[in-house]
């Protein structure tokens, strides 16, 4: 008992003397580094590229210039947001409002805690295949809010009431609080509480034209099992952010219980971002794929849009056609011109390409709707859509669509920054 104590008295003089050499040695025990690649995403390393017009500008749109861009590294999605993953951010709002109401009513067995990954979801998931009865009284009652009234219900189907479904969140205007004028305002008052209904406009396929008959999409295409892969639209700008906070925080909690270094938040790419990655490290093409030509060898189309005179099939779709159809471009990134255009974070300037900077440019207005003309919530889309002719499919190529509005033809993808320098052949430049 005497050695034992003895050497327990050696291990604490031996630890404390190493803990006062007097050398700079680091804040010790730090958390382990997340340095993952992101399911779904490919690496995309940092670059130089001349960002702009490598042709004539056809449209005499006059709103972009050519320009030397660098671009620090990033992860991007391989596809764009798919409908099936789009509904799992819905579910898990439908989930988590369902829980906020029902409280601690609900048993470990109707609930599931952790994805088909590992990952501890948190909230967990209400359990629908468990026997869990929405028919009981006390739940119905309960839930009632969340479900159509009687009258607006279709062949008397109890639905849920998709308007109640709202995801709420903050954003911190790093911008305003980095301004010196600023430097004596309290913290609060940096952050911005929003609220954005989740649920897709399925309508758009309807309201966007006018005397053509696209009521099936309308009915089937977002939660029908047959468009699973194909890309999510009628999401507008608004709610595609709402999916990148969502998706941060879906993983960082994760992280958090596992005493793990949080990840850099998930967002909408800058125009530059996009359009380096679209490009595919080949410098001045027009398209993703590289030559000033929209079909390959064997005459074949190499993505979904509308090409010779306005026909809709002959490059193998009709509408929006399965993530990944067409071949990747050379950083393995699919349909970066077709399919469907995609938001980007920029808010839309005609002369932004003259006073952006050449370092990962970025122009982001948060518009206010009580303040601002409507002029300010314009926000770059990019890469075309199944309904567009080949210019709008050229990787230089701007447009725009109001922030608030969802269209039929208009998805997202998101990126996420690399912490480090850079990263190649998988291997990292950081020498930690």
């Amino acid at each position: 008992m005497k050695n034992l104590v003895l050497f327990i008295l050696v291990i604490i003089v031996f630890a404390s003397c190493d803990r006062r050499t007097g050398q700079l040695t680091g804040v010790q025990d730090r958390p382990r580094v997340y340095d993952e690649k992101p399911a779904g995403m490919v690496y995309i390393p940092m670059g130089s590229f001349m960002m702009g017009p490598s042709d004539e500008d056809i449209a005499y749109s006059h709103n972009a210039v050519s320009k030397r861009v660098s671009v620090r590294s990033f992860y991007m999605d391989e596809t764009a947001i798919t409908n099936n993953q789009y509904r799992q951010f819905v579910h898990w709002v439908r989930d988590s409002l369902f829980r906020l109401e029902l409280g601690e009513a609900l048993d470990d067995e109707f609930l599931i805690f952790s994805d088909d990954f590992g990952q501890e979801l948190d909230p967990p998931l209400i359990n629908w295949d468990a026997g869990f009865d929405l028919q009981d009284e006390e739940v119905r009652l309960a839930l009632e809010d969340f479900y159509l009234p009687e009258h607006e219900r279709f062949f008397r189907r109890r639905e849920i009431d998709t308007r109640q479904l709202i995801y709420r969140y903050h954003i911190i205007d790093l911008n305003r609080a980095a301004r010196k004028d600023e430097r004596d305002t309290p913290r609060n008052e940096f952050v911005r509480e929003w609220e954005t209904h989740v649920y897709p406009d399925t309508l758009t396929w309807i309201h966007d034209f006018s005397y053509a008959y696209n009521e099936p999409m309308t009915q089937m295409y977002f939660w029908h099992p047959t468009y699973d892969h194909y890309p999510v639209v009628g999401v507008n700008w608004e709610q595609a952010r709402a999916f990148t906070v969502w998706r941060t925080q879906f993983l960082n909690s994760y992280l958090q219980r596992r005493g793990r270094a949080m990840a850099m938040d998930f967002r909408l790419p800058t125009e530059a971002e996009w359009e380096y990655a679209a490009r595919g490290g080949l410098e001045l093409n027009p398209y993703p794929w590289g030559g000033p030509y929209t079909r390959n060898q064997d005459g074949c189309f190499l993505a979904n849009f509308k090409p010779m005179r306005g026909d809709y099939v002959s490059d193998g779709g009709f509408q929006t056609v399965i993530v990944g159809h067409y071949p990747p471009n050379d950083y393995g990134l699919y349909d970066m011109a077709g399919n469907v255009s995609e938001w980007t974070r920029n808010t839309y300037d005609e002369s932004f390409y003259i006073y952006g900077h050449d370092m990962n440019m970025d122009y982001h207005y948060e518009f206010d709707p009580d303040e601002d003309p409507p002029a300010l919530s314009r926000k770059v889309i990019r890469g075309g859509s199944w309904k567009d002719v080949a210019y709008f499919l050229q990787v230089s190529t701007r447009n725009y669509e109001y922030q608030d509005t969802a269209k039929s033809y208009i998805g997202f993808r998101t990126v996420q920054t690399y912490l480090g320098t850079d990263r190649r052949h998988g291997e990292t430049s950081n020498i930690y």
